[in-house]
């Protein structure tokens, strides 16, 4: 089974927000929404022993999504390569996936009035590209592909790291496919980083 996710290496990161602004002007998001979040952990320790890293937070494409199942109408939905998506046309604008979503990754669209969210840019996937975030990330710090296929650049990265240098967000149940860098040299893992806001 594809599992279409996010690997993003925290170590080659340097926050220069380039994912926030690609996300933005590629789908059209309004002021104040992000799917894509770039937050700041740290600085820690004591100078000059500091260390701090970024995190761009985004929809974590999860293999038992809570928000697919409480939607009440289905415009909730995982496609065949694991990816959740929302069908517009089906949304009802509820919020019931805003009130499930662990990681605070959806948005509510006041004009439209429904539920809007990362889509992995599938209008680019569909042509062959890559999404807007990690075309834009001039540190090479984002890779897009199939974490289930061991031969994918994903899953060469995850493996090159080391599994102790591997992490992901919290996982109640709901399996996050989103694969985090980081090693120990760059920062300490914060294991209940804060939610997109």
């Amino acid at each position: 089974m594809a599992q279409k996710t996010l690997v993003i290496d925290l170590d080659r990161c340097i926050g220069c927000f380039a994912c926030e602004v690609a996300c933005k002007n590629e789908n059209n998001v309004p002021l104040g929404v992000y799917y894509n979040k770039v937050l700041s952990i740290g600085p820690v320790g004591k100078f000059p022993d500091l260390k701090q890293y970024f995190l761009p937070t985004v929809c974590q494409n999860c293999r038992e999504a809570p928000c697919v199942k409480v939607c009440p109408t289905g415009a909730s939905f995982k496609t065949e390569d694991g990816q959740v998506l929302v069908d517009k046309e089906k949304c009802i604008g509820c919020k019931m996936c805003i009130a499930a979503c662990p990681y605070g990754a959806r948005s509510f669209n006041p004009e439209n009035k429904v539920v809007e969210k990362c889509t992995l840019c599938r209008h680019l996937q569909e042509v062959g590209e890559q999404p807007a975030c990690v075309k834009a990330c001039c540190a090479n710090a984002r890779l897009f592909g199939d974490i289930d296929d061991p031969q994918s650049d994903v899953s060469k990265a995850i493996a090159a790291a080391g599994e102790e240098n591997v992490h992901s967000m919290p996982d109640s149940g709901n399996h996050p496919s989103v694969r985090y860098i980081l090693h120990k040299k760059t920062g300490e893992w914060v294991s209940k980083p804060p939610k997109m806001l």
